[in-house]
């Protein structure tokens, strides 16, 4: 189902049954407890790859976006092709010590420590209208710091965008009043994990 910055629900597209259905979920990986969404499998459905870009790009492609940014390692997979399909340039925030020239960063907290996401210098110009992508969001730590990393670099954040998520009021909270575009909430095991 589409859930839209406001958490409102619009009519399903036909499209999203497939989507959906091409990710697998993995219980307990990478620890007890959670319910990994691998879309590793997604990638291998061709129709339902090429028809999760499509989405991203119909909703974006007259917004005016210079830049897509996408956050390692799967938002990279997404933003790209979402980049080619509107025009824009595709921009990679990575872990520390992944860009080989000079670089800003953020630190952030996880639930189990702190991370860290990089930007090349001179990546973005000032006031360049960004969308952010990545595979999934959960508490949107890592959402919260690519906002502040893109900012700091003088780039206008217009939205953040997941394939999948959860429509959950803290995660909205941390994305300092930054719209969040989900495609699908998260699935569960078919068979009862």
């Amino acid at each position: 189902m589409f859930v839209l910055e406001n958490g409102a629900k619009k009519g399903e597209d036909p499209r999203l049954q497939a989507i959906s259905q091409a990710i697998r979920v993995v219980p307990h990986f990478p620890k007890q407890g959670i319910m990994f969404q691998d879309i590793t499998t997604l990638l291998l459905d061709h129709n339902a790859f090429k028809d999760t870009v499509d989405i991203f790009v119909d909703r974006y492609r007259d917004m005016d976006i210079s830049v897509v940014a996408g956050v390692e390692a799967r938002g990279f997979i997404f933003g790209s092709s979402i980049a080619l399909g509107i025009g824009a340039k595709f921009v990679p925030l990575c872990k520390p010590g992944k860009l080989p020239g000079e670089v800003i960063s953020e630190k952030y907290v996880l639930e189990y420590g702190t991370d860290c996401l990089e930007l090349h210098v001179g990546a973005v110009q000032s006031s360049e209208r960004v969308i952010i992508i990545d595979d999934l969001v959960a508490t949107g730590g890592t959402l919260s710091a690519a906002i502040r990393l893109l900012e700091l670099a003088g780039a206008e954040v217009v939205e953040c965008a997941c394939v999948i998520g959860l429509s959950d009021l803290k995660v909205r909270s941390k994305l300092n009043g930054k719209p969040l575009y989900i495609l699908l909430e998260p699935r569960q095991p078919e068979n009862g994990y």
